[in-house]
């Protein structure tokens, strides 16, 4: 029996790294997974390895079931399609995990508005439209869970002073990590907005990021066994327990996979890696 049998998942940017990842262990744990993306065949991306062809591919070889969407979460249309296309092959979505991300590597005297703005279309607009369009069925049941991932970055740099100026914040950080924070604040809003239909609304970072194709393109990891790196079970793990613990235990949650992987005894000990949220502080995992 796994965690998510008879249920029905649908993950966005899951055409390769921490949502190709999501998406195989969901379907381990018995889930209906419905992948989302750009990339539909290998090859399609001009930089990046992954394709949604690969990640169905392993999940069906793995005796698990799984159908592809594509699709551009920055898109409305796209974004009601998708979900549409869900209960089509499946039903009603019971599980959205919003993983699509974007970031250009740009400080900001140099970032064009239009790249901006997509940006923001991406890993913001596009968690609030996919939201929208799966909560009637949820409300009407009474059920489900929404689970966000967001970034260390979206803490930002405190006051200074800095003397890292050839680190993420003058590569991109500060719009990704804009983003990200405004990703929590509205995944806390929309808890509260819900909690009376029994929805789960929750939000988790990685400690340090995770080693994946587009890591390593940009340099972010030295590879995608990069010992410096947040090991990818620890993502896979934290989406699944955010989905499947109980309402009044996760929902509202802005966490760190670790901390919440500890927290309730999913593992004895993390790596020692990242911060969790305390209250108005912070304290090392």
């Amino acid at each position: 029996m796994g965690k998510l049998d008879g249920k029905v998942a649908l993950i966005t940017g899951a055409s390769r790294g921490i949502g190709q990842g999501i998406a195989e262990h969901f379907a381990r744990e018995g889930a209906k997974v419905v992948v989302s993306a750009r990339t539909l065949h290998e090859g399609d991306h001009k930089m990046l390895a992954g394709s949604l062809d690969r990640t169905v591919e392993n999940i069906r070889a793995a005796g698990g079931e799984a159908t592809a969407v594509v699709g551009d979460v920055s898109l409305e249309d796209d974004c009601n399609r998708m979900v549409e296309e869900a209960k089509a092959a499946y039903g009603p979505v019971d599980v959205l995990v919003n993983n699509a991300a974007l970031n250009f590597y740009i400080p900001i005297v140099d970032y064009p508005a239009s790249r901006w703005m997509r940006a923001f279309a991406v890993n913001v607009h596009g968690p609030f439209m996919l939201s929208k369009a799966v909560l009637p069925d949820m409300i009407e049941r009474k059920s489900g869970a929404i689970v966000n991932i967001s970034s260390v970055g979206a803490i930002g740099p405190g006051r200074g002073p800095y003397p890292d100026q050839g680190g993420l914040g003058a590569r991109g950080g500060t719009m990704y990590g804009a983003s990200k924070a405004a990703l929590e604040r509205m995944t806390q809003g929309l808890a509260q907005e819900v909690y009376e239909h029994g929805i789960t609304v929750a939000c988790y970072s990685p400690g340090v990021g995770v080693a994946t194709e587009g890591t390593v393109y940009f340099g972010l990891s030295k590879s995608l066994d990069d010992p410096d790196r947040e090991p990818m079970e620890m993502m896979t793990n934290a989406a699944l327990l955010l989905a499947t613990e109980p309402l009044d235990k996760v929902t509202g949650r802005v966490t760190y996979s670790q901390a919440i992987l500890k927290e309730f005894g999913w593992i004895d000990g993390g790596t020692g890696l990242g911060i969790d949220r305390k209250g108005s502080g912070y304290s090392e995992i």
